[in-house]
C-alpha cells in the first residue's frame, strides 16, 4: 500500500497536548535536554505535520501568576497561531498537580482553602478553554490520593470529589459552555495511591453525580496498563455505557512507571485491538496522543515521534480493515457463534421463554465437540500484523 495512505487528515481527529510536544525531557534523575518550545511554535509544528488539534492545561499556555493583560495577550497570540496552522482546540484541562500548594490533593484536600483554590483555578481554566473553542474538559486528579490512609477517610475523599464535580457542572450550565467533562483515572504516581485508580472506578462514580449525563471518562493506555489491565476492555465498557468522551493514546510496559511511550511502540498487538475497536464502533471523538518523545531526541526527533504516533494508528486502522475483510477469519467467527437449531432464546426474559429454557435438555458432550480454533484465529491476526497475509 502506498505510504500516502498513512498521512494524517483532519477527519482522523488526531490531537496532541502542548505538554507532549513541549516536553523538555526532564525526569526525576535528570534535567531538561530540550529548549522550551513556545505554545505558538507548537501550534505551527502540529499544522506542519498534519495534526488536527492541540490540547492544553491552563498553565501550559498561561503562566500561573500571569496578569490579566499578559493572559489576554498570550491567548490572542496563540489563537492566531492556531488559525494560521489550521489547528483547533478540542479539549482543555487544568493543572492541579504541579504547584506545591497541591502537595496534599486539590479537590479532596483536607484544607478547605486548598479545595476552594482548586475550584477557582478550574473555573478559570474552563473560561480559558471555552474562549479557545474547547468542548471537552478533562479532569485528572493526579494529586487526589495518599501515601498513608491516616490522613483522611477514603469515603470522605470521594464525597469531596463529588462536591467539586457537581460544582463544575453547575458552572458549566450557568456559563452556557456545554462542556462534556471527561474523568481520567490512574492507579498511582505521583501519589502512592490515587483514589480513582481505574476507568471502572469512575464509571461507578459518575452515576452518583447531580448531572451524570454531562460527565464521562478519558481512559489512557498507560494508566490502565500500569495496573496490568487490558486497556481495550476498559474502553469498551466506557463505550457501551455511553461514557467514552475522550481518549489518551500512548504506550506502556505493564507494571512500570508512567512511560508515555509513542503509540503502538511497545505493545503493537494490544494497540491493534484498541484501534480495531474504535474503528469498528465508529468512535468519532478526538484521538489524542498523550505521549512524549524519548529523552535522547532533539526537536526534529519530537516531530518524528508525533508523526510516528499518527502513522502507527493509521497502519493499524488499515490492518483492522484487512482483518474484518479476511474470509478465513470471518468463517471462523461465524462458526464459533452459530447456534444449534432449537437452542432456547435468552436475549430477554419472559415467562414462556424461561419455561422453555428450564425444560430444555442440553447435550454437554455434543457441545464439547464444537471446535473453538482460537489459536488459528490469533495466528491469522499475527500474520496480518506482520504483513504476511
Amino acid at each position: 500500500m502506498s505510504k500516502t495512505n498513512y498521512q494524517p487528515k483532519p477527519e482522523h481527529k488526531f490531537s496532541f497536548g502542548l505538554w507532549t510536544l513541549g516536553n523538555r525531557g526532564r525526569d526525576p534523575f535528570g534535567d531538561a535536554v530540550r529548549r522550551t518550545m513556545p505554545p505558538t511554535e507548537i501550534a505551527s509544528v502540529l499544522g506542519e505535520i498534519g495534526a488536527w488539534g492541540v490540547n492544553l492545561h491552563d498553565n501550559d499556555l498561561v503562566p500561573i501568576d500571569a496578569t490579566p493583560a499578559e493572559r489576554d495577550r498570550i491567548v490572542r497570540e496563540f489563537k492566531k497561531a492556531c488559525q494560521q496552522g489550521g489547528i483547533v482546540v478540542p479539549m482543555a484541562t487544568v493543572n492541579l498537580f504541579f504547584h506545591p500548594v497541591f502537595r496534599d490533593c486539590a479537590f479532596t484536600a483536607n484544607d478547605p482553602e486548598v479545595r476552594a483554590y482548586a475550584l477557582q483555578k478550574t473555573l478559570r481554566a474552563m473560561d480559558l478553554g471555552a474562549e479557545l473553542g474547547a468542548k471537552i474538559f478533562v479532569l485528572w486528579g493526579g494529586r487526589e490520593g495518599v501515601e498513608t490512609d491516616a490522613c483522611r477517610r477514603a469515603d470522605e475523599a470521594v464525597k469531596r470529589l463529588r462536591e467539586a464535580v457537581n460544582y463544575l457542572c453547575e458552572y458549566n450550565i450557568a456559563q452556557g459552555y456545554k462542556y462534556r467533562f471527561a474523568l481520567e483515572a490512574k492507579p498511582n504516581e505521583p501519589r502512592g495511591d490515587i483514589y480513582m485508580a481505574t476507568t471502572g472506578h469512575y464509571l461507578g462514580f459518575i452515576p452518583t453525580l447531580d448531572h451524570p449525563e454531562m460527565v464521562g471518562v478519558n481512559p489512557e493506555v498507560a494508566h490502565e496498563q500500569m495496573a496490568g489491565l487490558n486497556f481495550m476492555h476498559g474502553v469498551a465498557q466506557a463505550w457501551e455505557a455511553g461514557k467514552l468522551f475522550h481518549i489518551d493514546l500512548n504506550d506502556q510496559a505493564p507494571g512500570r512507571y508512567d512511560q508515555d511511550l509513542r503509540f503502538g511502540s511497545n505493545n503493537p498487538k494490544s494497540a491493534f485491538w484498541l484501534v480495531k475497536f474504535l474503528e469498528d464502533v465508529a468512535y468519532d471523538g478526538p484521538r489524542h496522543f498523550d505521549a512524549h518523545a524519548y529523552r535522547t531526541e532533539d526537536y526534529d526527533g519530537v516531530k518524528d515521534f508525533a508523526r510516528g504516533c499518527m502513522r502507527t494508528y493509521l497502519i493499524l486502522k488499515e490492518k483492522a480493515a484487512r482483518w474484518n475483510a479476511d474470509g478465513d477469519i470471518q468463517t471462523i467467527l461465524k462458526e464459533i457463534s452459530a447456534a444449534v437449531p432449537g437452542t432456547p432464546k435468552t436475549g430477554s426474559y419472559s415467562a414462556k421463554g424461561s419455561a422453555a429454557l428450564l425444560s430444555h435438555v442440553f447435550d454437554k458432550d455434543a457441545i464439547m465437540q464444537k471446535r473453538l480454533p482460537y489459536e488459528k484465529l490469533d495466528q491469522l491476526t499475527i500474520d496480518i500484523l506482520l504483513g504476511v497475509r
